[in-house]
């Protein structure tokens, strides 16, 4: 049986491999998948492969919407994607140029179960992440930590360069970091939290904002913690006043009523505040691209 060991768990090294096993004709049922560090070489039985199969594939060519789905679900923590991928890879070669449209195929389903978590979890990077300044050698830097669930830094980092391309920044995970200098973006190695800076001066701005915003008549708990699960909240400047703002919402609540009731100008003082609290946090350059979690007015 060959076995072909990965060099990184990422799309191209996985296509790179695909592409010998296919010239080489060997089925999925005999090939055995594993990353780098677990055995040596690339292939670990190569030479046998060929013997395995004599039937040549009418063509390689394979839909657009495979290698789309292909590069989603390869970011996925889960190992067993890489031979997963083969097997749908060979079938579409193999006779079975339709499958990507067969919805209750049990391979096509798993792939795209795992597609739509990858998204997801790019979706909450992209609202989750917190940037701290830091001077870096005179050079302002704006730095975050980010825990992702799955291997996703490469496929989000796309949506910080748009959102802050005149900015310096790093992004920190455990698996890569991506960093920008307003040119390039380049990623190296995972680091730890201790790496990460612990705070700034800004954080107490955000979170005068985020408690300036809190609305107690929309809180929704339920829905707040389904679009800001609790895992994230320890990386989260404002998430220490959540239980807080939590337990005197019904105060709050009345004491809104009473004072609409007595002050027609209430809603416009609040405004107000708001929008000097946001007009300070532009003056940073540090804009936090985030949707807090509770309903706001």
């Amino acid at each position: 049986m060959p076995t072909v060991t990965l060099q990184q768990p990422d799309f191209r090294h996985w296509r790179k491999a695909a592409r010998q096993l296919l010239a080489q004709h060997c089925p999925p049922d005999t090939v055995h998948w594993e990353l780098r560090g677990q055995s040596a070489g690339l292939f670990g039985d190569a030479p046998g492969a060929q013997a395995h199969s004599t039937t040549q594939p009418k063509h390689n060519a394979v839909p657009k919407a495979f290698i789309d789905l292909a590069k989603t679900a390869a970011c996925i923590r889960n190992e067993a994607v890489w031979p997963l991928l083969y097997r749908v890879l060979w079938r579409l070669t193999h006779g079975e140029r339709q499958l990507l449209a067969d919805t209750l195929n049990d391979d096509v389903l798993r792939l795209r179960r795992w597609a739509s978590a990858v998204r997801r979890d790019v979706h909450k990077m992209h609202a989750f992440v917190r940037f701290r300044c830091i001077d870096d050698q005179g050079t302002e830097r704006y730095v975050a930590w980010f825990e992702p669930t799955h291997r996703i830094v490469a496929r989000a980092a796309s949506f910080f360069v748009g959102r802050y391309a005149n900015q310096h920044w790093s992004i920190l995970t455990p698996d890569h970091c991506a960093h920008w200098d307003r040119s390039r973006l380049e990623l190296t190695p995972g680091l730890s939290l201790a790496d990460a800076p612990a705070g700034d001066a800004l954080e107490d701005l955000w979170r005068t904002y985020f408690a300036s915003i809190f609305n107690p008549a929309r809180l929704k708990p339920g829905m707040m913690r389904s679009e800001m699960p609790e895992k994230y909240w320890k990386n989260l400047p404002e998430a220490r006043l959540i239980g807080a703002l939590e337990r005197g919402s019904g105060a709050q609540l009345q004491g809104m009523v009473a004072q609409a009731g007595s002050n027609p100008d209430n809603n416009r003082k609040r405004q107000a505040q708001r929008t000097q609290i946001r007009a300070a946090l532009a003056q940073t350059n540090c804009e936090r691209a985030v949707k807090p979690g509770v309903k706001v007015s």
